[in-house]
């Protein structure tokens, strides 16, 4: 039974490797026996990753691509291609908020500079859409792969301060169930896109909205705490099961699925 689950020797391309996510699932991928290819922008920051990869005893490379440049993920194909001849799984890790996006809690809308809500879309959507046109499209040659994008909490309901990163998730959820349903149809069963709704983790990117410099709850902090009926934030390897059991054959009649990891906070009506 414990087969099924396997991704041993599996090619494995990890957008946003490098981050605090993609550095936990890198690491769970290793562990468990595949080839990780760590994609991103900065080579210092993944020769890095790769280190403590290859320090694990694992097979991987640090490849630097943009994932908002075709181009760039173009050359990045192949140089993966002629290093291992396969691409088996995408991880679309790549993505999240940035500071100028992020209202304070005393603006409204209006006061939104629309320059940084086009840059949010554009990363958290061009960011997933693009790796799985380029490297979606060397699964769809060979008949096979698995492809795992990152949504949100914010699909279920309103999630105030953040409205591009909303909207951006919401469309990556919708992107899932169609390309799902697309190559699914055009080249069959054995290729399969799904996504994973995280709910409060902390990382780099939203640190400072959840934790006071002392190490304390924020105000918004004991709101999200307040609606997971689990009463705490996820630890980032809590995502890896679920990562890596999506990218095995256990999930093989699975796709276009959006999976809640968020203890409970999407089902909690905070009643």
């Amino acid at each position: 039974m414990n087969e099924i689950f396997s991704i041993k020797d599996k090619v494995a391309v990890i957008t946003g490797a490098s981050g605090v996510l993609g550095g936990s699932l890198a690491k769970s991928f290793i562990e468990a026996g595949a080839k990780v290819v760590a994609l991103g922008r900065n080579q210092q920051t993944l020769d890095a990753r790769v280190k403590e990869l290859t320090d694990l005893g694992g097979d991987a490379i640090a490849v630097e691509a943009n994932v908002m440049n075709i181009e760039s993920l173009e050359t990045a194909s192949k140089i993966i291609l002629e290093k291992y001849g396969k691409i088996d799984i995408l991880l679309n890790i790549a993505g999240g908020n940035i500071p100028s996006a992020t209202q304070s809690p005393d603006q409204s809308f209006f006061d939104l500079k629309m320059e940084a809500w086009n840059e949010v879309t554009d990363l958290n959507i061009n960011g997933t859409v693009y790796p799985s046109y380029v490297f979606g499209k060397v699964m769809a040659q060979q008949g096979s792969g698995s492809i795992v994008n990152i949504s949100s909490m914010a699909v279920y309901s309103a999630i105030t301060r953040v409205a591009g990163y909303s909207a951006a998730k919401s469309a990556i959820t919708n992107f899932t169930q169609w390309l799902a349903s697309d190559v699914a149809l055009k080249f069959g069963d054995k290729i399969r896109v799904n996504a994973i709704a995280p709910g409060f983790f902390i990382g780099d990117q939203n640190r400072a909205i959840l934790l006071n410099p002392d190490g304390s709850l924020t105000d918004r902090s004991k709101k999200v705490i307040a609606k997971t009926p689990m009463g705490r934030f996820g630890n980032a390897d809590e995502l890896n099961g679920a990562v890596q059991f999506l990218c095995s054959e256990a999930a093989s009649f699975i796709t276009g699925a959006l999976l809640p990891i968020d203890g409970g906070f999407s089902a909690f009506s905070g009643v």
